[in-house]
């Protein structure tokens, strides 16, 4: 993943005017601020495209949006190209099926099933055969979850790729979605996760069996950290949705969480909201259903945490 960072420029190149923090465009002339850095972007993007390189003349694309204006002409030209890029892309890489010499793509294709397989042999060689099966079942039940919200908004997504020792993860192409899909596509895993819990825990208590009720908590517990907004991880993704005020809320909900069910995974949740509340990215248009939704996963997972008899993650 790579991010442009805008440089701080004081003066319009064009008029001189001053230009406040962050600006994008003069607000005297409308010059776009960023005009030398975009042209060489385009100019790659355009050379990718002659040569039939889609899928990186998109990402070229994609990489003008953050110097752009948000609402601005160019900036839904640039989406909607990089869209079409995307889609002429897919269609190409689905003709390649029906030719010859096309092993690579169904070796591509069979990817997520060979990842899985050594997924499962790792945490089984760590866990014994019957925890690792399971543990491993239980990830691929929070993946589902983000893949399945994904395809439910008619959006393209890829297959969970497992990596072992470290996690899974599903590559999707937001092209042009708002902050509030790309947070319910970040908590559709957690949620997912929790189902996963509360089925080994239904499970637990049917049978008495103490692999069900370690693999329920060892759940709750990884998309209770998942749910940390730092990084990467899914409450990572979710909170680009929040204002500073709703990553207060997260912050008042951990240590709620914290105190009502002692446990103490809750302070990293707490303490990665307090270190976002005051981190530049919030945005100004409030996501109170984003807000709600994150709470009510944590409050779901925490019971799970509570009343599931094991000690620590379960594992």
């Amino acid at each position: 993943m790579s991010t442009i960072t805008p440089g701080l420029l004081r003066n319009c190149k064009q008029c001189g005017y001053e230009l406040g923090p962050g600006a994008l465009a003069c607000s005297q002339c409308f010059a776009l601020v960023h005009a030398d850095k975009l042209s060489e972007l385009t100019t790659r993007a355009k050379t990718l495209e002659e040569k039939g390189d889609l899928r990186q003349a998109c990402e070229e694309w994609l990489g003008c949006l953050p110097l752009l204006p948000r609402a601005s002409k160019q900036a839904e030209w640039v989406k909607d190209h990089a869209r079409q890029l995307s889609l002429r892309a897919d269609a190409a890489g689905l003709a390649q099926l029906d030719t010859p010499g096309a092993e690579s793509n169904w070796h591509k294709n069979l990817r997520p099933l060979w990842t899985l397989i050594l997924f499962v042999f790792v945490y089984a060689q760590i866990y014994g055969v019957k925890f690792g099966v399971g543990f491993a079942v239980l990830i691929f039940v929070h993946e589902t979850g983000h893949f399945i919200d994904i395809k439910r908004r008619g959006l393209p997504a890829d297959m969970p790729v497992f990596l072992p020792g470290l996690g899974a993860y599903v590559r999707w192409r937001a092209l042009g979605v708002t902050l509030q899909t790309r947070a319910a596509v970040s908590l559709a895993g957690p949620l997912a996760g929790f189902i996963g819990s509360l089925v080994c825990w239904v499970i637990w208590l049917k049978t008495g069996d103490g692999l069900w009720a370690g693999l329920a908590r060892a759940s709750a517990w990884l998309n209770i950290l998942n749910l940390v907004p730092v990084w990467v991880l899914d409450g990572g993704q979710a909170a680009l949705a929040l204002s500073r005020v709703e990553r207060l809320v997260l912050v008042v909900a951990g240590v709620a969480l914290l105190i009502l069910f002692q446990e103490r995974l809750f302070i990293l949740v707490a303490g990665g909201a307090l270190f976002r509340a005051f981190m530049k990215d919030a945005p100004e248009r409030s996501s109170w259903g984003i807000t709600v939704y994150f709470v009510a996963v944590m409050i779901l997972l925490a019971v799970v945490m509570r009343f599931v008899p094991s000690q620590g993650s379960g594992m």
